[in-house]
């Protein structure tokens, strides 16, 4: 079975005559999971709706700030009533202030907030806000987390433990990354070691709490928690790239539920409410340092957008209603189970990791700790189970490096249609 994308077949032949790869971010490309990606007209509650009119459920949600589903009435009436009085001024509004107060309100370890446009300028505007503050230069981040495409993160871990990083593309100069440590996710001992081999020269270290572009992995508590003593040891900063997680997982972001309170904290995606917004914050001492209250330089033509603001204050106002997250967990809940027990039952290998609304599926016979776990596991199976949910109108991230993100819009019903046909996929599909 095939559904017709005739449709954007031609339209993805003509996008890739006027831009690289046909795409404007790699992962739309489905050069991960083969295929034609599909053009998408609108969306719905849970559903979208592509060129060829096909309805598909939909499980990437914007890849996460849809975290009440597609095209949702309260947040357009914001929308349009902000486009009514002006898109962009280029001064203060009250706008920004509002969403600053939601934020603040809900998230333990900001006190102040700056706005910027993307998850990308957030955090990286956060090492420069943490290298300012400390007066150092390096930082250590993790294997497998994303921060952005900032030249900084497009680096891997060099020829030794904790050795200087080696750019990953071409364009990034060998000294930018110098200043970066890559360490595997999850392994304390090397980030104690690292401490020790460059004391009183670690700026930060920053870290996805949850991780979502390895898929959806947890960390140890005594990884986590370590990481929060050894900052404050050495005179480091703890920086949580919550750009996925704020708000995803908790009201409060991850920070809440694993009861840590990081120095600077990165947001994006819903406090945007499915417009282009990034945000990073912290206490009152450390964001002093930033211009025009401090020596720490930056700046943005959009930042704080009138019309982006209104449609993340119209979407955390929604999240204060304690229902949605309660909704959320239980819908998640259930739809890992059915997974989990579909699998087992037609001896599939495979490990479910579920944080909030926020899934990995890993066929795998072990749990998967850091990025060299992946690759452990079946990729091919994955992007097979892609296909086979499309072909079926089901949108799966067409990556098996993305984690699935469900959305208040998902019901029982949606989640059954879906383990119906990953039952059918278990018994056709060779593992």
């Amino acid at each position: 079975m095939s559904i017709k994308n005739k449709k954007s077949k031609n339209l993805f032949d003509e996008a890739k005559k006027f831009m690289p790869g046909g795409v404007n971010s790699p992962v739309r490309s489905f050069k991960a999971v083969g295929g034609t990606p599909r053009f998408i007209k609108r969306g719905k509650g849970a559903y979208i709706y592509d060129a060829d009119d096909n309805q598909l459920l939909d499980f990437t949600g914007s890849w996460g700030p849809l975290i009440l589903g597609h095209s949702i009435t309260k947040i357009k009436r914001n929308i349009k009533k902000a486009i009514d009085e002006g898109t962009s001024f280029g001064t203060p509004t009250l706008r920004e202030t509002e969403l600053a107060k939601l934020i603040i309100n809900s998230v333990q370890s900001i006190e102040k907030i700056r706005f910027v446009n993307s998850g990308t300028e957030a955090t990286m505007s956060a090492v420069r806000l943490a290298r300012g503050y400390t007066k150092r230069e390096l930082i250590i981040k993790f294997e497998g987390c994303y921060h952005g495409h900032a030249d900084m993160f497009l680096s891997n871990a060099g020829s030794g433990l904790a050795t200087f990083d080696q750019p990953t593309s071409p364009g990034v100069p060998r000294s930018v990354v110098e200043s970066t440590i890559t360490i595997d996710f999850n392994d304390l001992k090397s980030v104690e070691k690292a401490f020790k081999q460059y004391p009183n020269e670690i700026a930060a270290v920053i870290i996805e709490p949850i991780t979502g572009n390895m898929s959806v992995i947890k960390p140890k508590l005594e990884f986590i928690n370590g990481l929060r003593k050894l900052t404050k040891q050495n005179g480091s900063l703890l920086i949580f790239d919550e750009v996925m997680t704020g708000f995803r997982v908790a009201n409060g972001g991850a920070q809440k539920i694993l009861n840590i309170k990081p120095d600077i904290t990165a947001l994006g995606k819903i406090i945007g409410g499915g417009l282009p917004v990034g945000a990073y914050g912290g206490s009152n001492d450390i964001m002093s340092y930033i211009s025009p209250e401090g020596p720490v330089y930056q700046a943005g033509t959009l930042s704080g957008n009138p019309v982006s603001m209104s449609a993340g204050i119209a979407t955390l106002k929604e999240l204060k209603n304690k229902k949605i997250y309660e909704h959320l967990e239980k819908v998640s809940k259930y739809f890992c189970k059915g997974l989990q027990n579909i699998a087992e039952s037609n001896n599939v290998p495979i490990r479910i990791n579920q944080f909030g609304s926020m899934v990995g599926i890993f066929f795998s016979n072990k749990e998967i700790y850091d990025f060299k776990g992946i690759s452990k596991f079946h990729i091919d199976t994955y992007n097979k189970l892609h296909n086979f949910l499309l072909n079926n109108n089901v949108y799966f991230p067409p990556s098996a490096y993305e984690g699935l993100f469900i959305s208040y819009a998902h019901k029982k019903k949606h989640m059954n249609y879906v383990l119906n046909i990953f039952e059918k996929f278990c018994r056709k599909i060779p593992i």
